[in-house]
């Protein structure tokens, strides 16, 4: 009988321990965009994992917002840290108010004649609802930037190095204000 209740009692343990490692992994890769798989402008398949070792500023943009100027600083943020390990992120979307009517060859057009955009762009993409994109949904539900959706174009999310999701930045905050740069420039220095 006890050694019954012993093999009981390991097993117990060993299923405890089996769950508790799956749960602290499953949070950990939560944080983590490296395992995503997302779709360029051009329509090219492009792992997430491919940017481990450079920060990255996340952003969904659109060519007829009231925020839309903000390509031209999210060009002069690229600009001036690119050659440190820096890349922006743009994923367009038509979520708020049909402010992406582009498709992608015409944001493609609008974001070089207009802004000069050399940065990486990506597929428009949904940010929100039922059909939101596998990154937004773990860039808007994870323990370090919590449980809410994109409020508006033009909001940001900073990327560690090693894939970890470690800031977000409101739309109306510019791509050249200090808070975007301090936090650039921390995860740049590590």
């Amino acid at each position: 009988m006890r050694l019954f209740s012993f093999i009981i009692a390991a097993v117990f343990l060993f299923c405890a321990v089996e769950i508790y490692a799956q749960n602290k992994s499953g949070a950990k890769s939560k944080d983590n965009i490296n395992d995503i798989v997302v779709k360029d402008i051009d329509g090219n398949k492009v792992k997430l994992s491919d940017y481990t070792g450079k920060v990255l500023l996340i952003v969904n943009t659109a060519s007829e917002c009231g925020n839309t100027p903000q390509y031209k600083d999210l060009q002069s943020l690229y600009e001036k840290y690119k050659d440190r390990g820096f890349e922006v992120l743009a994923f367009p979307s038509n979520d708020f108010g049909g402010q992406e009517p582009l498709d992608n060859e015409g944001i493609k057009e609008f974001c070089s004649t207009n802004y000069g955009v050399t940065f990486k762009l990506f597929d428009k993409i949904k940010v929100l609802g039922k059909e939101k994109s596998p990154l937004y949904e773990r860039l808007t539900n994870n323990s370090i930037t919590e449980k809410s959706d994109v409020k508006w174009n033009f909001e940001k999310f900073v990327i560690s190095k090693t894939g970890r999701i470690v800031g977000r930045i409101p739309t109306k905050v510019n791509p050249m204000d200090e808070k975007v740069i301090s936090m650039v420039d921390t995860e740049l220095e590590k």
